[in-house]
């Protein structure tokens, strides 16, 4: 019989893919058995490869699992084989060890290769992925090693190829542990900081607003991507003081917690549960400094409010971010509106030029914009307060009316709806509903001079009567010299002739007066915010009419139109029978003689 040594020489001898399974299983069972069989450990390696077939790699990974697993506690850690001296132990023993800890050093980096190759298949991958993890638990003497799960979450959002299935891996089997989600911020805001710092110092002055992104990279850009896939999906945690509930990945057995207490690395579920919190803000702001692409960026600013902002040690940290992407303008600061205006209503955050921003987004195509039911929301929110200025709340619902003129009717539902509550909640304003020709020595005062004398305003004066000026200034993007106080809502009336009978019959509203609170009431803007013409055509179906119009005829109409609807027209038929005959002599004579009522006879004279 060969001896084990030349056994192994030959297998050597062979490449890797010319194994077959029972050889491979062959060398893991020999070196689980004895110590002899070491030299089996080299080989099984090679055979940990994106080239390899997926049964080599699965069979090597188990029996090598298998190996290294019980010898973790002994082995020496990365720094020490480079520092350690052998004076303290057996020279043969430290070398063996050392040899150890350098192959399955090798194995891990092995894994990752295959982890995050293109040509490996998703069940290995998976396979790969839970032996990664399992070291990450028991690796580091019971305690969660950071470093290990450090590289791979590297390895997974900088692989260019298939993250997303690896990050779902990770979010269905591991988000649930509080460590690992723990860890995951911490890797995150290294991660974010290492591409900031190197690979998007260059243009992250050009894109930080989202707005240019022709200087990144694609492999950046990817990374960001993947980034973000990753700590959007984390769950967060929920406030509460009782963490028993709380699962951990590593440190599982409570004796073996305890006897670690003493040890400054490892963490309990409840000191994670006081320190997630900061590590949530810590990694969200380090993420919120990178140059964002345009699409990431809109996405970003849409889940804001609900995913990041309640759970921020303090969100006040984000003000920089949201108004330097509300002051890039369009889209992006309807989407930054929301978040700002919890920032401002609930956690004092002071922006001087607020409405004067609000007021420049007020354009026709804010009404076909995806996000504009909770815009016109807020909006309404941002105008409730009593002690907003006159002419403020005049610009608004001025240049709301203006807008009316050129929207859809789903646009002037909502604009109807916003003025009736500005001048129910500002009766300082309803002078504009009902004013006099302006005096030519009037064409001369600011809004703030028009403001002060609001008093004498109050008087009951006929309709406005058409002057041929409107000191109403659209173009200016300063509602205090905007004009609207010495204007008027004559635009209103036009919603009263409105195409569209839903928008008529709102318009009427605004002729009550709304000064009077106790008989009248704000309207739920969210009702209108987010109409459009299919809303307004089943509100009308489904409306119940009393009034049906209905046609009645005194005699029977011989035709369709009547000669009074078109002068100089006349729609007799002049040809006879006999005509019909000499065209079509056989046909209509046979359909004459079928045909016996006068009515049917005098229809087919006519044709």
């Amino acid at each position: 019989m060969e001896s084990p040594m030349k056994k192994t020489k030959k297998m050597k001898k062979k490449t890797p893919k010319q194994h077959s399974i029972t050889e491979i299983k062959t060398l893991g069972q020999e070196l689980l058995s004895s110590a002899s069989h070491i030299n089996n450990l080299p080989l099984l390696l090679t055979f940990i490869s994106p080239s390899s077939p997926p049964h080599h790699i699965l069979e090597s990974i188990l029996s090598l699992h298998s190996f290294f697993l019980p010898l973790l506690p002994q082995l020496p850690s990365s720094a020490a084989t480079s520092s350690s001296s052998s004076a303290d132990s057996d020279q043969s023993e430290f070398i063996y060890l050392t040899w150890l800890r350098s192959k399955f050093d090798e194995f891990l980096k092995l894994l990752i290769d295959v982890l995050v190759a293109d040509e490996s298949d998703e069940t290995i991958k998976e396979v790969v992925l839970d032996t990664l993890m399992e070291f990450v638990k028991v690796a580091n003497g019971g305690a969660f090693h950071s470093s290990l799960y450090n590289r791979i979450l590297r390895s997974i959002i900088h692989s260019t190829s298939n993250a997303e299935f690896l990050i779902d891996l990770l979010i269905s089997k591991y988000f649930k542990y509080i460590d690992v989600r723990y860890f995951t911020f911490i890797s995150l805001e290294k991660l974010t900081r290492n591409l900031d710092g190197k690979d998007a110092s260059d243009d992250k002055t050009a894109s930080a607003d989202g707005t240019d992104e022709s200087q990144l990279s694609s492999s950046t850009e990817f990374i960001i991507h993947n980034m973000y896939y990753t700590i959007s999906h984390i769950p967060p945690l929920e406030k509460s003081d009782d963490t028993s509930h709380l699962e951990m990945w590593s440190l599982t057995d409570d004796k073996q917690l305890k006897s670690k207490k003493r040890n400054n690395n490892v963490l309990s579920a409840a000191r994670i549960a006081k320190k997630m919190k900061l590590k949530f803000t810590k990694a969200w702001i380090a993420y919120l400094r990178l140059p964002l692409p345009l699409d990431l960026f809109k996405e970003v600013l849409v889940n804001l409010h609900q995913a990041v902002i309640p759970h921020l040690s303090n969100p006040i940290m984000l003000c920089d971010f949201l108004t330097r992407s509300y002051d890039v303008g369009g889209v992006v600061s309807v989407m930054a509106l929301n978040s700002l205006f919890i920032l401002m209503t609930q956690h004092g955050l002071e922006y001087p030029k607020f409405y004067e921003k609000l007021y420049a987004l007020l354009v026709p195509s804010i009404f076909m914009a995806k996000h504009r039911a909770r815009f016109f929301q807020l909006l309404d929110s941002c105008l409730k307060s009593p002690l907003l200025p006159a002419y403020l709340a005049a610009s608004f619902a001025k240049k709301l009316s203006r807008l009316l003129l050129s929207v859809p009717p789903s646009g002037a539902l909502v604009i109807t709806s916003l003025v009736h509550n500005i001048l129910r909640r500002h009766p300082s304003i309803n002078c504009l509903v009902h004013r006099e020709e302006v005096n030519e020595d009037s064409e001369h005062r600011t809004d703030e001079e028009t403001n002060s004398n609001l008093d004498n305003a109050h008087n009951v004066a006929k309709p406005c009567q058409k002057s041929g000026l409107d000191h109403f200034n659209i173009e200016e993007s300063d509602p205090m010299k905007s004009g609207a106080m010495r204007s008027s809502l004559w635009e209103i009336d036009t919603a009263l002739h409105h195409y569209c009978p839903p928008v008529s019959r709102f318009a009427l509203s605004l002729g009550t007066d709304l000064t009077v609170r106790a008989k009248t009431s704000e309207v739920n803007i969210g009702d209108f915010s987010a109409g459009s013409y299919a809303t307004i055509l089943g509100a009308e179906i489904t409306r119940r009419v009393k009034q049906v119009p209905l046609a009645f005829y005194k005699t029977t109409p011989s035709s369709l139109f009547s000669e009074n609807d078109f002068a100089g027209w006349t729609f007799k038929c002049e040809e006879n029978s006999e005509t019909i005959i000499d065209n079509n002599e056989n046909g209509a004579k046979d359909l004459l003689d079928q045909e016996h009522s006068p009515a049917k006879r005098q229809r087919i004279e006519c044709q």
